[in-house]
Parts: structure tokens; C-alpha cells; sequence
């Protein structure tokens, strides 16, 4: 059996409860929901414009991965939680666009939206991930 490992990196926020930013366990990496947070600082960023939370939000899962040993081309799934359904079409094109130039391969994750509460009011975004390697 592979052991199961906390993933952690400075190039994304540290994680301010009892979870791992990422977990790896054999090819899979788990990504624990991320948000619009300089991890330099811990702030949320772009108060209200929910596109540039989007692609922050993005960096901080794109680290995570590659702290993984694995690329974002790896990602298989990833899920986004919005505050609201106004937002979906800004969420939309600013995810579309940084997947696409980080998905060489060609092939984009599957996805998932939802509309929720988030747990900080400054956030209008949280996405998680699932990546799968060799």
C-alpha cells in the first residue's frame, strides 16, 4: 500500500483549520478547497471582482499540485463554489481561460459549479481539485 502524504507548499495559502492544503496518496492528489488568498500574507484578494478571485484562487491550486510532484495537465476534476449565480459567467471566462493555457494537453478537467455560503464574506469563490499522475 502507498502511504498517504500531507502536501504543503509557501506557494499557497496555509491552511487555517485542521486539514492539509493537499493530500497525495499513490497517483491521486487531493486538493483541499482553496480561495482568494495571497499566501504571502494570508488577505483576500479583489474584494468583489469574482474573475481576478478566480484565476488567485487557480495560482493557489496550481501550486498545490506541482508541490505534489504532478501538473495542473493532471487535474481531472476540479469543483467551484460560488456565492452567487450572478457571478457564474465573470467565474466562467476567467476559469476558462486559465485552464486552457495551463492544460497543454489539450484535454480540460471535468468540473463541477455550485452555488453555496462560503465561509468568509470577502469570499465569491472556492475551488478544489482532484489530479491524477502517472
Amino acid at each position: 500500500m502507498t502511504a498517504k502524504t500531507a502536501v504543503t507548499t509557501p506557494h499557497a495559502p496555509a491552511p487555517a483549520h485542521t486539514f492539509h492544503q493537499g493530500v497525495r496518496k499513490g497517483p491521486f492528489v487531493q486538493v483541499s478547497g482553496q480561495g482568494p488568498v495571497d499566501p504571502a500574507t494570508g488577505e483576500y484578494l479583489f474584494p468583489g471582482d469574482v474573475a481576478a478571485q478566480t484565476t488567485r484562487t487557480l495560482e493557489n491550486v496550481r501550486a498545490i499540485i506541482e508541490a505534489a510532484g504532478a501538473t495542473f495537465d493532471d487535474v481531472v476534476m476540479l469543483r467551484v463554489y460560488l456565492t452567487s449565480r450572478d457571478d457564474f459567467a465573470a467565474m466562467n471566462d476567467a476559469y476558462g481561460e486559465f485552464v486552457s493555457r495551463h492544460c497543454p494537453g489539450g484535454v480540460l478537467p471535468s468540473r463541477t459549479t455550485v452555488m453555496v455560503g462560503l465561509p468568509r464574506e470577502e469570499m465569491l469563490v472556492e475551488i478544489d481539485a482532484l489530479a491524477i499522475t502517472d
